[in-house]
């Protein structure tokens, strides 16, 4: 019996502390002015994949700076949502689910020259994320419009 109960606190400890993983220290701003690239995983997407990559690529956010200076303050009210890093250009920010707690890396590179906003969202682990990157970078792109 004590085995058992030791090996249920440990599976306790692993879902209370989350799936966090590990901060990756590859992303940011790419020598090139670019965000990286995606792992070759189905659970990234990325507005500077080729367009032919119907698995990571996604359309950058038409922005001017009037939505640029939106961005920041629409992910700080989005639920789970954390600006973790920002400066003139870039923003990366932490997105963490709701029950199992995996974390997902969010980052944003504003173009000015070409009115763009060029968006990169990956999970940290595992290999499928059932679509939910590509549908937290539509939901920020339909609330930047919408406002």
């Amino acid at each position: 019996m004590p085995k058992k109960c030791s090996i249920m606190l440990a599976i306790a400890v692993v879902l209370m502390s989350g799936c966090s993983g590990t901060r990756p220290t590859h992303i940011g701003i790419q020598p090139g002015g670019k965000l990286a690239a995606c792992p070759d995983t189905p659970n990234c997407v990325t507005s500077f994949a080729s367009v032919d990559d119907k698995r990571h690529y996604i359309e950058p956010i038409e922005a001017d700076a009037d939505k640029w200076r939106k961005l920041p303050r629409i992910l700080a009210e989005t639920p789970r949502i954390t600006v973790m890093e920002q400066d003139e250009n870039y923003l990366k920010a932490e997105a963490t689910t709701r029950i199992w707690r995996f974390v997902d890396d969010l980052e944003f590179l504003y173009d000015p020259t070409q009115s763009l906003i060029h968006v990169r969202s990956a999970s940290r682990i595992g290999r499928s994320d059932f679509g939910v990157n590509r549908k937290r970078i539509e939901q920020i792109r339909k609330q930047l419009d919408d406002q």
